[in-house]
């Protein structure tokens, strides 16, 4: 795909959602980063759901520690894997204590050494919580990227590495945002409703439908 089809792509879909965010509820970095961490394989909705009755609990680090891991659980356990992502959470909430003022860092190296915090967690803190022109590339962006031909790898870091080169800096605090929410409701898994697609005649995906 070429530059200029890239660019009007880009401004398309600012032009559409000017100012898009995660449907992730939160209202402080450490709560973000206890959403994110439970969204892994699972839904922002259904991880809405608990945390809706969480964070009125317990929205800090040491109000976490203070429910204790079952209590945690009890929170959780609609979500898929929440064994894992509670001891998860407890233990990025004593090394946030122990290291970190309870502050969630603004390093990228801090945060990947939370525990159940990898690359795509870090990116979604740092883009939505602070700011940073981050791309974090999950299973929808990495469809859209490859599908429209906009940002083509074989797995998500070369979609991610392509992505930084080819956005222009203007656009790249918010495309992560308008790429997942692409492919989430327009540019399906299944079955792409290209036939209701804003950019339709600028991607480059042969077999498109027309719906």
């Amino acid at each position: 795909m070429n530059k200029q089809k890239r660019l009007e792509i880009l401004q398309r879909l600012r032009d559409a959602n000017p100012n898009p965010t995660t449907e992730l509820e939160f209202s402080t970095p450490f709560e973000l980063l206890v959403a994110v961490t439970l969204s892994a394989q699972a839904t922002d909705v259904g991880v809405n759901k608990a945390t809706r009755k969480l964070f009125p609990v317990a929205n800090t680090p040491e109000k976490i520690i203070e429910l204790g891991l079952d209590g945690l659980k009890s929170y959780i356990k609609t979500i898929g894997l929440y064994n894992s992502k509670a001891e998860n959470v407890m233990k990025a909430c004593k090394m946030l204590v122990e290291k970190h003022n309870s502050q969630v860092p603004q390093s990228r190296e801090a945060l990947e050494a939370l525990p159940g915090v990898g690359r795509k967690t870090a990116n979604v803190v740092l883009n939505t919580a602070f700011g940073w022109p981050t791309i974090a590339v999950d299973t929808h962006i990495f469809r859209v990227s490859n599908r429209t031909k906009f940002a083509m790898g074989k797995n998500v870091d070369q979609v991610e590495q392509k992505l930084l080169k080819v956005v222009p800096k203007e656009f790249k605090v918010d495309v992560h945002h308008w790429l997942i929410l692409h492919g989430r409701y327009t540019c399906v898994a299944r079955k792409p409703r290209c036939g209701s697609c804003i950019i339709e005649d600028l991607c480059e995906f042969k077999e498109k439908t027309e719906i």
